[in-house]
């Protein structure tokens, strides 16, 4: 693996701490942390939930795949992706491709119970308008079955210091590298 793609990247629902935890494991590891959310944000000149009334879901995951695909190709830091990135067909095979090539995909679980409180479920998540628990159960439904597939690492963060799991999942990141 190169210098120049990602450290570890994590995936997962919202909820689960990708940011939090990406955040942490940069610090630790003295590398860049970088969102694909941001980036997408960034591209449009505007958030992500008015990406997603201005312009709709397919402009967004259109936004979101170009952002994938760049970040993995040149971002040597930490990197997470939003939580329904991971279905888009060409950004699993990116994926896929990074972990052949000895990258580390993170998957951060957690159950809706610990999701709803980090969430939020406010107007910020736009496919979680609606009925905000129900929305993120059928999300989790449709998406759980890829994150599993596509992971290289499976780390639960539910009632634990985010602190701890950064430590968890260094250490998992360490122990695919080391084999």
């Amino acid at each position: 693996m190169t210098a120049s793609v990602p450290r570890a990247v994590l995936i997962g629902p919202p909820g689960s701490g990708k940011t939090t935890i990406g955040r942490l494991l940069a610090q630790r590891w003295g590398v860049a942390f970088r969102d694909t959310d941001a980036d997408v944000e960034a591209t449009a000149g505007k958030s992500v939930a008015d990406v997603f009334v201005d312009d709709g879901e397919p402009r967004f995951r259109e936004l979101e795949r170009e952002a994938v695909t760049t970040a993995l190709a040149s971002h040597p830091g930490v990197l997470a992706l939003g939580g329904g990135a991971v279905m888009d067909a060409h950004t699993q095979r990116a994926l896929e491709g990074y972990a052949a090539g000895g990258g580390v995909v993170v998957f951060l679980d957690v159950a809706l119970a610990h999701a709803a409180p980090r969430v939020g479920f406010n107007q910020s998540r736009p496919l979680l308008v609606g009925n905000p628990r129900a929305r993120w159960v059928e999300l989790m439904a449709a998406r759980r079955p890829t994150y599993e597939r596509l992971a290289t690492v499976h780390v639960v963060s539910d009632e634990r210091d985010p602190q701890e799991v950064a430590h968890q999942v260094a250490q998992e990141v360490q122990a695919c590298r080391s084999a």
